[in-house]
């Protein structure tokens, strides 16, 4: 089974994503530090989860940029 994580944190994962598609990337600790720097979310254990699944989230629309162009 999978984990189960919040709609807040996907919410936020998102439009952190759709805000800033160039600076978000699937490094964590890169994740963690934009995320500090973007938001308000003062609590560690919040902005941990938010840029684990932006993580996630850019590892997921980078393999299928990458799967797309070796189509063509």
């Amino acid at each position: 089974m999978g984990k189960v994580r919040t709609e807040q944190v996907k919410r936020i994962a998102r439009e952190l994503l759709e805000r800033y598609p160039s600076k978000i990337t699937a490094d964590f600790e890169n994740n963690k530090k934009l995320v500090t720097k973007f938001t308000n979310i003062s609590s560690t254990k919040l902005r941990n989860r938010v840029a684990g699944y932006a993580a996630r989230l850019a590892g997921t629309v980078y393999s299928s940029d990458a799967l797309g162009t070796e189509e063509e």
